[in-house]
């Protein structure tokens, strides 16, 4: 542990603690951050095109609905 303190220790003094930037490493994985949350975005989208928000139209809906609401007086 403490080897590894010692090798640490130069590294820190070279660094100006009045300018710390995030660097070329910050901008990649910021840069790849971005990347995938429009590349999600992209695909819900697409999905959510997909997705039918409106229910046929069937004579099973009236007696599920009225088998619903028995179930709900009863609790």
């Amino acid at each position: 542990m403490s080897l590894a303190m010692t090798h640490l220790v130069p590294l820190a003094k070279e660094v100006d603690e009045n300018k710390v930037t995030p660097g070329v490493l910050g901008f990649i994985v910021f840069a790849a951050m971005a990347l995938a949350v429009w590349a999600l975005m992209k695909s819900m989208n697409r999905h959510m095109g997909k997705v039918k928000f409106k229910e046929p139209a069937d004579a099973d809906a009236g007696s599920a609905e009225s088998s619903a609401d028995s179930e709900a007086r009863r609790s």
